[in-house]
């Protein structure tokens, strides 16, 4: 073979794993943390108070895992509104799951989380009271 026809290959090689490597990088799934990424983002300021409000508390709620359940305990369950509790996967968006807390006399309430894979996960507890939005977010390990 002469030195065209090894430049010909070349560029054929060449072309061939540009290709590949576009194909797999065109699969491959890119998410943003949140599907509502940037109306979040235009929010913060919202958010950062609902962070100081937590850090006024005397008493903070308490997220745990166990035993593959959630368990948030809180001593004013009874005085909350509009609770949610927002388990959040990193790697796999279709993981996240959502659970409502009810107003109650007890003091902690517990959530099941048997169809989740092991690993990091953030809990996102967001609850209004007494006229305040409240946000406290952990991360657990399932």
């Amino acid at each position: 073979m002469s030195i065209g026809h090894w430049i010909v290959v070349s560029f054929v090689l060449f072309a061939a794993f540009i290709g590949t490597l576009v194909a797999v990088c065109l699969r491959e799934d890119i998410s943003l943390v949140t599907k509502d990424y940037y109306q979040e983002e235009l929010a913060y300021q919202d958010q950062i108070q609902r962070l100081n409000n937590v850090a006024e508390l005397k008493v903070k709620p308490v997220i745990r895992v166990v035993d593959r359940v959630v368990q948030v305990e809180f001593k004013q369950f009874n005085s909350m509104t509009n609770a949610e509790l927002n388990i959040f996967c990193p790697s796999n968006a279709q993981m996240d799951r959502k659970f409502t807390l009810k107003a109650s006399e007890d003091s902690v309430q517990f959530f099941p989380l048997d169809p989740l894979q092991k690993g990091m996960h953030r809990a996102k507890l967001q609850w209004e009271m007494n006229g305040k939005e409240f946000y406290l977010e952990e991360v657990i390990f399932i």
